[in-house]
């Protein structure tokens, strides 16, 4: 089928370029081959500079404080700073497969459901990683906390997904593993 198709392309191309003169098909040879070589200039400026490999020191800077404020925030019921940091559409999977919403996260921290002794990543676990205008922050989380009148004491890995906007970084995706056996935690 692919040969076929081919085939039929080259009839196609000889006969547009015997029905055109010959100084009109150099002309098309030559512009043509301008064409693919400003296409390529074009992408090879547009790879140099974005490259996505490259993180810049101040952004993976800010996305690690912002991070731990988040933390901090989430720790100290602080939904009006959680707000601020997480993204309108913004959705939490656990390792037990709950999905929450930006409104469940508020709405839980608005009512203190949990109280925190800690929310805490272990130093020395976050590790911060660009790729452009998307950022995703990795680290140990130690929880220490009581919730309907049940205490937890545990710890787990967490990945969570920045992305830059007009209006700065906002969280727009969290995923945490189940909680750790306590022999790996440590």
């Amino acid at each position: 089928m692919e040969v076929a198709r081919s085939r039929s392309w080259d009839i196609i191309q000889q006969k547009i370029m015997t029905s055109i003169t010959p100084h009109r098909r150099d002309l098309i040879q030559v512009l043509s081959g301008y064409g693919k070589l400003i296409l390529m200039i074009s992408a090879l400026s547009f790879g140099a500079a974005t490259d996505l490999n490259a993180s810049s020191e101040e952004d993976v800077k800010t996305l690690a404080a912002l991070d731990t404020k988040y933390q901090a925030a989430v720790k100290s019921n602080d939904a009006a700073t959680m707000d601020q940091i997480l993204a309108d559409d913004f959705v939490l999977v656990t390792g037990r497969g709950k999905v929450s919403s930006k409104a469940d996260l508020i709405e839980s921290a608005r009512k203190k459901e949990v109280t925190y002794e800690r929310q805490d990543e272990e130093p020395g676990t976050q590790k911060v990683r660009v790729w452009g205008d998307t950022a995703v922050v990795t680290a140990l989380l130690w929880i220490k906390a009581e919730q309907g009148g049940k205490p937890a004491d545990y710890k787990l890995w967490f990945s969570d997904t920045y992305v830059r906007t007009p209006a700065g970084w906002r969280y727009v995706f969290g995923q945490a593993s189940l909680p750790l056996p306590k022999a790996e935690s440590k």
